[in-house]
């Protein structure tokens, strides 16, 4: 009884010196590696390019990843244009790749992760997207950005970070540049990670898209006239 008493006073003692943040923080990281890393075959992936941009895009299978070297004006406005690596997806998943490196051939080269409805240049779509580094950008200082079509050949818009002023809430760190989405029916979850264990949210989106989605690895220059390269690892999807 006696240290049963002392094992509950030094519970309530750190209760009390720490506050509940301690085991919150002990149960989300429990949480997170609770899910385990499945390698997606790379050979189910194929690939091309949406929206016919000037320069065309290649892919290799490099490192157990995907180097792609993509031109394309933007994935934004009512069209897109891209190299797209991807698999034809029914249901609910969870992504996650690491990027490795992102070469910049605008201050606007996006690299990332896309669920989209079909390979038109204006189709509906999410897309979780980093940039090639953390300099300012429109409402955002920070590397991460989570992007959407919500209709057909519509304007796409953009969820920023809470705050684009002081230290970035969601930096990139290549070559730990990690990047997750999920899909539960119809909402998406954007995650942002430095080691590809510990993940935080960065937003989720609602799209009623329908079952069977194209996903994959999106790259677009910014550029018309010349490549980005961005490379990929570590890709696989997380299971309980």
């Amino acid at each position: 009884m006696i240290k049963k008493n002392i094992i509950h006073s030094i519970v309530i003692l750190l209760l009390v010196i720490t506050g509940p943040g301690l085991f919150a923080q002990a149960n989300q990281k429990s949480a997170s590696n609770s899910l385990k890393n499945n390698p997606v075959p790379l050979a189910s992936f194929k690939h091309g390019d949406v929206g016919n941009p000037s320069i065309k895009g290649i892919v290799k299978i490099s490192n157990n990843g995907f180097d792609i070297t993509a031109g394309g004006a933007d994935i934004w406005g009512v069209k897109d244009e891209f190299n797209f690596v991807y698999v034809e997806r029914t249901g609910d998943f969870d992504l996650v790749s690491r990027i490795e490196s992102l070469t910049a051939a605008n201050l606007y080269t996006k690299a990332g992760l896309m669920a989209r409805e079909n390979l038109t240049a204006g189709c509906r779509h999410i897309y979780f997207q980093v940039f090639s580094d953390n300099n300012p950008r429109n409402k955002n200082n920070g590397g991460y950005e989570f992007q959407y079509r919500q209709e057909k050949d519509s304007l796409m818009k953009a969820i920023y970070p809470k705050s684009s002023e002081g230290t970035p809430e969601f930096p990139v760190e290549y070559p730990n540049t990690w990047i997750r989405l999920q899909r539960v029916k119809n909402e998406f979850t954007g995650y942002y990670s430095t080691d590809g264990k510990t993940w935080k949210v960065y937003t989720t989106y609602t799209l009623e898209l329908p079952p069977k989605i194209y996903l994959g690895l999106a790259v677009t220059s910014h550029n018309p006239n010349h490549t980005a390269s961005a490379k990929f690892r570590n890709i696989a999807e997380l299971k309980k």
